[in-house]
Protein backbone atom coordinates (compact mmCIF):
# COMPACT_ATOMS: atom_id res chain seq x y z
CA UNK A 1 0.00 0.00 0.00
CA UNK A 2 1.58 3.31 -1.19
CA UNK A 3 1.40 6.19 1.24
CA UNK A 4 2.21 9.64 0.45
CA UNK A 5 1.32 12.99 2.18
CA UNK A 6 -0.42 15.80 0.37
CA UNK A 7 0.24 19.95 0.07
CA UNK A 8 -2.48 19.59 2.89
CA UNK A 9 -0.27 18.22 5.48
CA UNK A 10 -2.27 16.80 7.75
CA UNK A 11 -3.86 14.10 5.41
CA UNK A 12 -1.94 11.68 3.61
CA UNK A 13 -3.22 9.58 0.80
CA UNK A 14 -3.12 5.99 -0.12
CA UNK A 15 -3.57 3.29 -2.86
CA UNK A 16 -5.45 0.85 -1.25
CA UNK A 17 -5.61 -2.82 -2.71
CA UNK A 18 -8.87 -4.39 -3.03
CA UNK A 19 -9.31 -6.98 -5.09
CA UNK A 20 -8.48 -6.71 -8.87
CA UNK A 21 -8.62 -2.51 -8.24
CA UNK A 22 -7.32 -0.03 -6.01
CA UNK A 23 -9.33 2.52 -4.24
CA UNK A 24 -7.40 6.02 -3.58
CA UNK A 25 -8.14 6.92 0.19
CA UNK A 26 -7.49 10.41 1.93
CA UNK A 27 -6.96 9.90 5.45
CA UNK A 28 -6.47 12.76 8.20
CA UNK A 29 -5.96 11.87 11.79
CA UNK A 30 -5.72 9.04 14.53
CA UNK A 31 -8.67 7.80 16.92
CA UNK A 32 -12.07 6.08 15.94
CA UNK A 33 -12.84 5.18 11.86
CA UNK A 34 -14.85 7.93 9.99
CA UNK A 35 -15.72 6.41 6.51
CA UNK A 36 -16.93 8.85 4.13
CA UNK A 37 -18.36 7.82 0.54
CA UNK A 38 -19.07 10.00 -1.91
CA UNK A 39 -21.64 10.12 -4.44
CA UNK A 40 -22.07 11.70 -8.23
CA UNK A 41 -19.89 13.55 -8.94
CA UNK A 42 -17.77 13.66 -6.27
CA UNK A 43 -14.53 12.85 -5.00
CA UNK A 44 -12.45 12.46 -1.77
CA UNK A 45 -12.35 16.12 -2.01
CA UNK A 46 -16.11 16.43 -1.58
CA UNK A 47 -15.20 15.81 2.30
CA UNK A 48 -12.38 18.51 2.50
CA UNK A 49 -14.11 20.72 5.22
CA UNK A 50 -15.22 17.85 7.27
CA UNK A 51 -11.55 15.77 7.12
CA UNK A 52 -9.27 18.51 9.03
CA UNK A 53 -12.82 18.64 11.79
CA UNK A 54 -12.75 15.36 12.44
CA UNK A 55 -9.13 14.60 12.56
CA UNK A 56 -9.08 17.74 15.27
CA UNK A 57 -11.90 16.29 17.16
CA UNK A 58 -9.80 13.02 17.73
CA UNK A 59 -11.09 10.65 14.81
CA UNK A 60 -9.40 8.94 12.17
CA UNK A 61 -10.82 10.33 9.04
CA UNK A 62 -10.95 8.32 5.94
CA UNK A 63 -12.31 9.98 2.37
CA UNK A 64 -12.18 7.58 -0.32
CA UNK A 65 -12.65 8.29 -3.89
CA UNK A 66 -15.17 5.61 -4.87
CA UNK A 67 -15.12 3.11 -7.16
CA UNK A 68 -14.79 4.61 -10.34
CA UNK A 69 -13.50 8.17 -9.58
CA UNK A 70 -10.33 10.09 -9.20
CA UNK A 71 -7.36 8.30 -8.45
CA UNK A 72 -9.04 5.07 -7.83
CA UNK A 73 -9.72 1.80 -10.38
CA UNK A 74 -12.25 2.61 -13.01
CA UNK A 75 -13.80 -0.64 -14.48
CA UNK A 76 -15.24 0.05 -17.51
CA UNK A 77 -18.07 -3.02 -17.04
CA UNK A 78 -21.20 -1.36 -14.84
CA UNK A 79 -21.41 -5.20 -13.49
CA UNK A 80 -18.50 -4.11 -11.84
CA UNK A 81 -20.34 -1.49 -9.61
CA UNK A 82 -22.96 -3.82 -8.36
CA UNK A 83 -23.28 -4.28 -4.56
CA UNK A 84 -21.34 -7.24 -4.33
CA UNK A 85 -18.20 -5.25 -5.47
CA UNK A 86 -19.07 -2.20 -4.07
CA UNK A 87 -19.62 -3.25 -0.54
CA UNK A 88 -16.00 -5.47 -0.65
CA UNK A 89 -14.16 -2.28 -1.64
CA UNK A 90 -15.27 -0.86 1.99
CA UNK A 91 -14.33 -3.86 3.92
CA UNK A 92 -11.12 -4.35 1.80
CA UNK A 93 -10.32 -0.70 2.76
CA UNK A 94 -11.35 -1.81 6.41
CA UNK A 95 -8.84 -4.73 6.39
CA UNK A 96 -6.03 -2.68 4.43
CA UNK A 97 -6.38 0.07 7.39
CA UNK A 98 -6.53 -2.19 10.23
CA UNK A 99 -10.14 -0.71 11.12
CA UNK A 100 -12.60 -3.49 12.90
CA UNK A 101 -15.54 -0.79 12.75
CA UNK A 102 -16.24 2.38 11.81
CA UNK A 103 -19.13 5.18 11.50
CA UNK A 104 -20.09 5.22 7.83
CA UNK A 105 -20.93 8.81 6.18
CA UNK A 106 -22.81 8.73 2.87
CA UNK A 107 -23.73 11.36 0.16
CA UNK A 108 -26.04 10.56 -2.55
CA UNK A 109 -24.84 7.38 -4.36
CA UNK A 110 -22.22 7.28 -1.28
CA UNK A 111 -25.66 7.18 0.93
CA UNK A 112 -27.05 3.92 -0.91
CA UNK A 113 -24.42 1.91 -0.45
CA UNK A 114 -24.00 3.00 3.37
CA UNK A 115 -27.32 2.57 3.67
CA UNK A 116 -27.01 -1.36 3.03
CA UNK A 117 -23.86 -1.68 4.75
CA UNK A 118 -25.50 -2.65 7.86
CA UNK A 119 -26.98 -5.18 6.24
CA UNK A 120 -24.02 -6.75 4.52
CA UNK A 121 -21.60 -6.32 6.66
CA UNK A 122 -22.71 -5.87 10.04
CA UNK A 123 -20.07 -6.51 11.76
CA UNK A 124 -18.12 -3.86 10.56
CA UNK A 125 -20.51 -0.98 11.13
CA UNK A 126 -20.81 1.12 14.10
CA UNK A 127 -23.20 3.84 12.88
CA UNK A 128 -24.05 5.33 10.15
CA UNK A 129 -24.41 9.52 9.08
CA UNK A 130 -26.08 10.26 6.46
CA UNK A 131 -26.21 13.61 3.71
CA UNK A 132 -29.46 14.25 1.71
CA UNK A 133 -30.54 10.84 0.72
CA UNK A 134 -33.23 9.40 3.06
CA UNK A 135 -33.89 5.64 3.44
CA UNK A 136 -37.37 5.04 1.42
CA UNK A 137 -38.78 1.38 0.78
CA UNK A 138 -37.43 -0.15 -2.69
CA UNK A 139 -38.74 0.42 -5.92
CA UNK A 140 -41.69 -2.52 -6.83
CA UNK A 141 -40.21 -2.79 -10.18
CA UNK A 142 -36.81 -2.72 -11.71
CA UNK A 143 -35.14 0.61 -11.83
CA UNK A 144 -34.43 0.66 -15.05
CA UNK A 145 -37.99 0.45 -16.36
CA UNK A 146 -39.52 2.93 -13.57
CA UNK A 147 -37.07 5.40 -15.56
CA UNK A 148 -38.10 4.43 -19.20
CA UNK A 149 -41.43 5.10 -17.39
CA UNK A 150 -40.45 8.76 -16.19
CA UNK A 151 -38.36 9.64 -19.55
CA UNK A 152 -41.90 9.11 -21.45
CA UNK A 153 -42.90 12.37 -19.93
CA UNK A 154 -40.13 14.24 -19.34
CA UNK A 155 -36.77 14.51 -19.23
CA UNK A 156 -34.80 12.45 -16.43
CA UNK A 157 -31.05 11.94 -16.06
CA UNK A 158 -31.44 8.56 -14.43
CA UNK A 159 -32.39 6.88 -17.75
CA UNK A 160 -29.83 9.34 -19.75
CA UNK A 161 -26.92 7.40 -18.08
CA UNK A 162 -28.27 4.20 -18.56
CA UNK A 163 -26.60 3.30 -21.95
CA UNK A 164 -22.97 3.73 -22.10
CA UNK A 165 -21.28 5.89 -24.24
CA UNK A 166 -24.07 8.29 -24.88
CA UNK A 167 -23.70 10.98 -21.62
CA UNK A 168 -20.21 10.34 -22.62
CA UNK A 169 -20.42 11.39 -25.66
CA UNK A 170 -22.12 15.05 -24.29
CA UNK A 171 -20.35 15.22 -20.87
CA UNK A 172 -16.15 13.77 -21.44
CA UNK A 173 -15.23 16.59 -23.85
CA UNK A 174 -16.67 19.31 -21.57
CA UNK A 175 -16.33 18.76 -18.29
CA UNK A 176 -15.48 21.98 -16.37
CA UNK A 177 -19.04 23.02 -18.13
CA UNK A 178 -20.99 20.17 -17.15
CA UNK A 179 -19.62 19.81 -13.46
CA UNK A 180 -20.32 24.31 -12.95
CA UNK A 181 -24.26 23.15 -14.67
CA UNK A 182 -24.69 20.33 -12.31
CA UNK A 183 -23.09 21.82 -9.13
CA UNK A 184 -25.38 25.12 -9.62
CA UNK A 185 -28.05 23.49 -10.37
CA UNK A 186 -28.07 21.14 -7.72
CA UNK A 187 -27.37 23.76 -4.71
CA UNK A 188 -29.39 26.15 -3.07
CA UNK A 189 -29.85 28.06 -6.21
CA UNK A 190 -32.54 24.96 -6.34
CA UNK A 191 -32.71 25.07 -10.34
CA UNK A 192 -32.45 21.40 -10.94
CA UNK A 193 -35.84 19.97 -11.34
CA UNK A 194 -36.09 23.07 -14.23
CA UNK A 195 -35.01 19.31 -16.50
CA UNK A 196 -38.55 18.36 -15.99
CA UNK A 197 -39.69 21.25 -18.20
CA UNK A 198 -38.23 19.59 -20.63
CA UNK A 199 -38.75 16.02 -22.98
CA UNK A 200 -36.29 13.80 -23.01
CA UNK A 201 -36.64 13.45 -26.99
CA UNK A 202 -37.41 16.29 -29.49
CA UNK A 203 -38.37 14.75 -33.11
CA UNK A 204 -36.76 11.79 -32.04
CA UNK A 205 -33.69 13.30 -31.07
CA UNK A 206 -32.69 12.84 -27.45
CA UNK A 207 -31.82 15.76 -25.72
CA UNK A 208 -28.53 16.40 -23.66
CA UNK A 209 -27.71 17.08 -20.03
CA UNK A 210 -26.54 20.38 -20.80
CA UNK A 211 -29.67 21.47 -23.02
CA UNK A 212 -32.08 21.17 -20.16
CA UNK A 213 -30.51 23.08 -17.39
CA UNK A 214 -29.63 26.58 -17.01
CA UNK A 215 -26.32 28.38 -17.27
CA UNK A 216 -24.74 28.83 -14.56
CA UNK A 217 -23.36 32.46 -12.95
CA UNK A 218 -19.24 32.61 -13.03
CA UNK A 219 -17.52 31.31 -10.43
CA UNK A 220 -16.44 32.01 -7.58
CA UNK A 221 -19.64 30.88 -6.09
CA UNK A 222 -20.19 31.59 -1.84
CA UNK A 223 -19.66 28.16 -1.28
CA UNK A 224 -17.00 27.20 -4.18
CA UNK A 225 -13.47 28.96 -5.06
CA UNK A 226 -12.44 28.79 -8.49
CA UNK A 227 -9.56 26.40 -7.12
CA UNK A 228 -11.51 24.26 -5.42
CA UNK A 229 -13.97 23.84 -8.77
CA UNK A 230 -10.24 23.66 -10.90
CA UNK A 231 -9.84 20.18 -8.81
CA UNK A 232 -13.20 18.48 -9.89
CA UNK A 233 -12.48 19.68 -13.13
CA UNK A 234 -8.81 18.35 -13.26
CA UNK A 235 -9.64 15.22 -12.09
CA UNK A 236 -12.95 14.42 -13.67
CA UNK A 237 -10.75 16.16 -17.44
CA UNK A 238 -8.58 13.04 -17.44
CA UNK A 239 -10.60 10.01 -15.79
CA UNK A 240 -13.99 11.09 -17.60
CA UNK A 241 -17.48 10.32 -15.91
CA UNK A 242 -17.44 6.69 -17.06
CA UNK A 243 -17.06 5.47 -13.84
CA UNK A 244 -19.08 7.61 -12.29
CA UNK A 245 -22.17 6.99 -14.62
CA UNK A 246 -21.86 2.95 -13.79
CA UNK A 247 -23.18 3.47 -10.40
CA UNK A 248 -26.06 4.44 -12.11
CA UNK A 249 -25.88 1.58 -15.02
CA UNK A 250 -25.70 -0.79 -11.70
CA UNK A 251 -28.98 -0.26 -10.18
CA UNK A 252 -30.70 -2.96 -11.92
CA UNK A 253 -28.09 -5.42 -10.44
CA UNK A 254 -28.48 -3.79 -7.01
CA UNK A 255 -31.98 -3.61 -6.76
CA UNK A 256 -32.02 -7.47 -7.56
CA UNK A 257 -29.00 -8.37 -5.53
CA UNK A 258 -30.77 -6.78 -2.53
CA UNK A 259 -34.28 -8.02 -2.83
CA UNK A 260 -32.77 -11.34 -2.27
CA UNK A 261 -31.60 -10.69 0.71
CA UNK A 262 -33.75 -9.73 3.75
CA UNK A 263 -33.84 -6.42 4.04
CA UNK A 264 -34.37 -5.98 8.01
CA UNK A 265 -34.27 -2.26 9.70
CA UNK A 266 -31.25 -0.47 10.75
CA UNK A 267 -30.83 -0.89 14.53
CA UNK A 268 -27.35 0.90 14.53
CA UNK A 269 -27.56 4.64 15.64
CA UNK A 270 -28.06 6.94 12.35
CA UNK A 271 -28.03 10.60 12.25
CA UNK A 272 -29.25 12.28 9.21
CA UNK A 273 -28.85 15.70 7.78
CA UNK A 274 -30.28 17.40 4.12
CA UNK A 275 -30.64 21.04 2.34
CA UNK A 276 -34.72 22.26 2.86
CA UNK A 277 -34.10 22.88 -1.53
CA UNK A 278 -31.84 19.33 -1.91
CA UNK A 279 -33.83 18.46 -5.10
CA UNK A 280 -33.40 14.86 -3.78
CA UNK A 281 -36.09 15.18 -0.93
CA UNK A 282 -38.18 16.30 -3.65
CA UNK A 283 -37.88 13.45 -5.98
CA UNK A 284 -38.34 10.74 -3.67
CA UNK A 285 -42.55 11.88 -3.20
CA UNK A 286 -44.25 12.58 0.08
CA UNK A 287 -43.11 12.21 3.44
CA UNK A 288 -39.70 9.91 2.52
CA UNK A 289 -38.79 10.97 6.56
CA UNK A 290 -42.42 9.06 7.76
CA UNK A 291 -40.89 5.81 5.93
CA UNK A 292 -37.20 6.26 7.25
CA UNK A 293 -38.77 6.60 10.84
CA UNK A 294 -40.36 3.00 10.14
CA UNK A 295 -37.65 1.73 8.10
CA UNK A 296 -34.43 3.09 10.28
CA UNK A 297 -35.72 2.79 14.29
CA UNK A 298 -31.98 3.67 14.98
CA UNK A 299 -32.52 7.03 13.64
CA UNK A 300 -31.26 9.67 16.19
CA UNK A 301 -32.44 12.57 14.29
CA UNK A 302 -32.70 14.66 10.98
CA UNK A 303 -31.94 18.05 10.33
CA UNK A 304 -32.70 20.15 7.59
CA UNK A 305 -30.36 23.57 6.92
CA UNK A 306 -32.03 26.09 5.66
CA UNK A 307 -31.69 26.99 1.51
CA UNK A 308 -29.09 24.67 1.33
CA UNK A 309 -29.10 22.24 -1.47
CA UNK A 310 -27.68 18.55 -2.82
CA UNK A 311 -24.15 19.25 -1.80
CA UNK A 312 -24.74 20.25 1.74
CA UNK A 313 -21.48 19.48 3.59
CA UNK A 314 -20.12 21.62 0.70
CA UNK A 315 -22.88 24.77 0.60
CA UNK A 316 -22.94 24.64 5.02
CA UNK A 317 -19.57 22.51 5.81
CA UNK A 318 -20.16 24.37 9.65
CA UNK A 319 -23.40 22.98 10.04
CA UNK A 320 -22.96 19.64 8.53
CA UNK A 321 -19.58 19.40 10.88
CA UNK A 322 -21.36 20.20 14.06
CA UNK A 323 -23.95 18.13 13.15
CA UNK A 324 -21.01 14.76 12.33
CA UNK A 325 -19.08 15.76 15.45
CA UNK A 326 -22.50 15.79 17.87
CA UNK A 327 -23.54 12.49 16.09
CA UNK A 328 -20.28 10.96 17.02
CA UNK A 329 -20.29 12.30 20.36
CA UNK A 330 -23.13 10.05 21.18
CA UNK A 331 -21.97 7.45 19.19
CA UNK A 332 -18.35 6.77 21.18
CA UNK A 333 -19.61 8.29 24.61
Amino acid sequence: MEARVSAEASISHHQVPVGDIELHAAVCGQGPAVVLCHGFPGLWYSWRHQLPALAAAGYRAIALDMRGYGRSSAPTDPAAYDRVNTVADVEGVLDALDVDQAVFVGHDFGAHLVWDLPDWLPDRVRGLFQLSVPRVKPMPIRPSDAFKYLASQHFVHLEYFQEPGVAEAELDPQPRRFLATLFHALSGANRYLDCWEHPAFVDGRRNGYLEVLPEPPALPWPWLTDTEFDYYATEFGRTGFTGGLNWYRAEDRVWEQNGAREQRPIEVPVGFIAGSVDPVLQMLGEHPFEQMEELVPGLRGAEIIDGAGHFVQMERPEAVTSAMLGFLGEVHR
